[in-house]
Formats: structure tokens, sequence, C-alpha cells
């Protein structure tokens, strides 16, 4: 009793927190802060429809349930409380070095044979009714959203953080890709396609019919907005060839060459630069991106060599340094210096 009368004063902003909250609740009015979103439940329906379809958990038209319309910032009337439960949700943040990746919990079924669902336009998924709306499907999304923030309802949508991809200085990475196209038979890699800025856009790739598995294209030294769920990347060296010597790539992939070794020659053919054989044009010194798995570098030695067969001598090259002098003796018996 003491405590009450000594404090009594610390009680009054409790007792006026209590009662704005329950007042505003009484009379339908709900202030989300700029910080938040809310995140509507409707617990029955006056008036018309108030079952959702068949499979479905969020409601697009009003249905009793969980709402894909959330509350932004702002003061919103008739939220009875006893028709409506408001959860106010933090705003998604996505740091900068990561992406999103997003599974939907609701929508049209997967196609067949797909693992990601195809984008539809919803404003980087902040728009739930247009993503249920415009065909969007359940599971794994193909889309993601990079840094920033966002108002996501996460009654529709569970979110993931990963970080960037980083391809190290001197290597390269080989792609393998999960969705997409069967590669065609008798190919090992699928066809060079377009339009994905480096395997960012996963909904260009697929737009494009590109084939799923490991890919002829290579990424370079950065840092790459990468769906994980599309597609995995291993780092290798890049290919060196020293000064003195040139590389002759042979090609496992590409379209049928024609042979511009000629009829003299009968070892092989000679394609062109891009087409399946050995290309007539070789590597100079430098670095490349080459893909290992679909290529190979052999090095060809382009200096003149001088062996020394004197004993005990050897040129810079150490090629030599196991012959020795020869002798050599006539018909008659003389010896040759």
């Amino acid at each position: 009793m003491n405590f009450i009368v000594n404090y009594w004063w610390t009680i009054i902003p409790v007792f006026l927190l209590i009662f704005y909250k329950l007042f505003f609740r009484l009379f339908g009015i709900i202030i989300i802060a700029e910080d938040k979103i809310g995140l509507v439940t409707k617990k029955f329906v006056l008036f018309g429809k108030s079952e959702l379809p068949p499979g479905r958990i969020i409601a697009v038209e009003g249905e009793a349930g969980f709402q894909a319309q959330t509350l932004a910032p702002g003061i919103y009337f008739w939220k009875w409380i006893w028709q409506y439960e408001i959860t106010m949700q933090p705003l998604t943040i996505i740091p900068q070095g990561k992406i999103g990746l997003l599974v939907a919990k609701d929508g049209a079924e997967l196609e067949t044979g797909h693992i990601l669902a195809r984008k539809v336009e919803c404003d980087g998924f902040q728009d739930a009714v247009g993503f249920l709306t415009k065909g969007g499907r359940k599971g794994r999304q193909s889309a993601h959203i990079t840094a920033g923030t966002y108002r996501i309802n996460t009654f529709l949508f569970e979110i993931f953080t990963v970080d960037m991809f980083t391809v190290n200085e001197n290597m390269v990475g080989i792609v393998t890709t999960l969705d997409g196209m069967p590669i065609e038979e008798g190919n090992i890699a699928g066809k060079n396609v377009t339009g994905h800025n480096n395997f960012q856009d996963t909904d260009g790739f697929l737009n494009n019919s590109g084939n799923k598995g490991l890919q002829p294209q290579v990424i370079l030294a950065g840092s790459y907005y990468l769906n994980p769920w599309f597609a995995s990347v291993e780092q290798i060296k890049m290919t060196e060839i020293p000064i003195g010597s040139v590389g002759v790539v042979i090609s496992y992939v590409g379209k049928e060459g024609k042979d511009l070794s000629g009829a003299e020659f009968k070892h092989g053919n000679i394609v062109s630069k891009g087409e399946k054989g050995v290309w007539a044009e070789p590597l100079g010194p430098g670095k490349y991106p080459i893909n290992t798995y679909i290529m190979r570098v052999e090095l060809v030695p382009t200096t003149n060599l001088v062996l020394n067969w004197a004993n005990a001598r050897s040129e810079a090259h150490q090629l030599d340094k196991h012959l020795s002098t020869i002798t050599v003796r006539s018909k008659d018996g003389f010896l040759l210096i």
C-alpha cells in the first residue's frame, strides 16, 4: 500500500497506455507505425463469400482467414476487435551483401518438372494480392529480392537471407543449373543462352529455354546475386598459357564444324573457334577463363630448343640435364670428335 501511495504517479502512464490501446480497438481504430505492417486475420464474414476456395489459405476476396491485403503505416477505421485480429509485423530488411529467397505458402500448384515457381509481377513480393491473382505458384520462387526494406506479408511468404556469391580473383566459376529444359541427347552441357545477366536473372534464363545441368558459359571474378536454389557454382583456377607456348583447344561441345585441315592432313579434323573438335586458332600466352569440364587445352612450345650433349652442361630449360657426350667411331675405327 505504501508503494502505491509513494509511486502512484508511475501507474498513470501505464494506465493511459492500456486505456489508449483498448479505447482505439473497441472503436475499430488501428494505428500502424512507420516501421511495421499490419497482418490481418478476419475471424468471420458478416455478408458475402465466407469460405476460402479448396486448398487455399490466404484470402484475396475478403473471405474469413488470413488476408492477402496488409495494412501499410497509417490510421485505419472499422477494424473491430471482435471481427479482426491485427498482427504488427516488422518490415523485412535485406542487408547489403545479401539476397532474400522466398517460399510461397499459397498459390497455384507448381508446374510438373519444375522445382522453382516462375516470376510474376508483384512489386518485389510486396503485393500479395497481385501475386495470387496473377498466377503466382506455391513453393520456392525463381525471383529473389536484393538489399533493401520490404513490406512483405509473412502469412503468405517465408523469407530466407543468404550471402551473395563471390568468385575470387584468378578463378573462374563453373555453373550448374538446377532447373530448366533437359540437355539435348548426345551433349554434355546445355546450350548458350543470353539475357540472364551472368545467371542472376533466373527467369531470363528459363524463359529462353535454358537447359538444366552443366553450362558452357562461366562467370568471372566478382560478386553476383545468384539464387542458390537455381544455380550452383564451382570455382577453378583460370587456365594459364606461359610465354613460349600456345594452347591448342579441344572442345567437346558446340556445333559440328567443317574440317579445315585439308585433304593432306590425315590425323583428325581441325575446326573453327567455337565448334566441336580441335580449334584451328590456338590461344596465345595469358590467362583464360576456360571451362575445363567441356574443353581441354594442350600446351605446345613455340620456341627453338637447344639440347646440349656435353657432359655436366645443360641449358636453362634443363631438358638436357641427363644427356652426355656421344662418342662416334668411323667404320675403320677412328674416333670422331
